[in-house]
């Protein structure tokens, strides 16, 4: 996928890049595949501020992803390569022998028309999806089951694919695009292939407003708050009183939160540092 540029009539164009869309085929999504999605706006139910610099933004339709893959043995076609708003991701729609369709992720390299299953006697083609005791060694994958049965919870994100590296009993070996390299069950699910819209991380915002069609609010440094707003606010001047920067309920930032004595702990054999 390419990304275009604009002319710079304005100075925020010089520097925009956006998507050219050619991968698509597609406008609107299926019906029967869709949701309303609500907005919190950052709140939570009592409708207290949990998560700052929320809100505004487009209207998003969700689109319901298939992520357990879990209709075996039945060959589905792909019929649309679409935009989907909630994710970096292009997602395809399949349409298999029974008539029933649904939307997965599209990998790198899918075409309209292609024949995709999901079994795992299936040939190791990029968009079948398989145990990942039944995957080639070398093998690069995406949509990565945690617990068999509950569906893809790693590499879902544009561009990005985990190598298997080994098999050793129960247990796969993968290096995950962090490098961090993983225990995974044998017997959970995996899509083979990298994702695509590689391009996405390339993409320049180039301006402000471009943030808040995302639903992003600006971001406000702490120095420049009143020391009843954030522990770093007040004074004259840039001055923070010496103080270590932290978030505004006192947390020092870039400290580590994982839990020490997490249980998935064990299952990670090198950290990605």
């Amino acid at each position: 996928m390419a990304l275009k540029t604009y002319r710079p009539m304005t100075p925020t164009r010089r520097f925009t890049t956006g998507y050219t869309f050619e991968e698509i085929t597609r406008g609107r999504p299926e019906k029967s595949l869709v949701e309303r999605i609500s907005r919190s706006g950052g709140r939570n139910f009592q409708g207290r501020l949990t998560m700052r610099h929320r809100g505004g933004g487009y209207r998003k339709i969700y689109r319901i992803i298939d992520f357990k893959r879990e209709k075996l043995d039945i060959p589905a076609r792909v019929v649309s390569i679409e935009y989907d708003p909630n994710r970096s991701c292009r997602i395809a729609l399949l349409q298999y022998r029974d008539g029933e369709k649904r939307y997965i992720l599209a990998p790198l390299g899918l075409q309209v028309n292609d024949e995709l299953v999901n079994s795992d006697t299936a040939e190791p083609k990029v968009g079948n999806s398989m145990k990942l005791s039944q995957i080639p060694l070398g093998t690069f994958v995406h949509n990565i089951e945690l617990v068999p049965g509950k569906g893809g919870q790693m590499v879902r994100s544009a561009g990005t694919a985990a190598q298997l590296m080994a098999k050793e009993g129960a247990f796969a070996h993968l290096r995950l695009p962090s490098k961090e390299i993983r225990l995974v069950r044998a017997e959970c699910r995996a899509t083979i292939g990298q994702l695509g819209n590689t391009d996405h991380m390339n993409v320049s915002i180039g301006k402000a407003g471009r943030v808040r069609w995302k639903g992003r609010r600006p971001i406000v440094r702490g120095v420049a708050m009143n020391p009843v707003d954030h522990p770093l606010g007040g004074g004259e001047g840039k001055a923070n009183g010496g103080r270590q920067h932290c978030s505004p309920t006192g947390l020092i930032d870039g400290t580590k939160t994982r839990n020490k004595r997490k249980a998935s702990n064990k299952y990670i054999l090198q950290r990605r540092k």
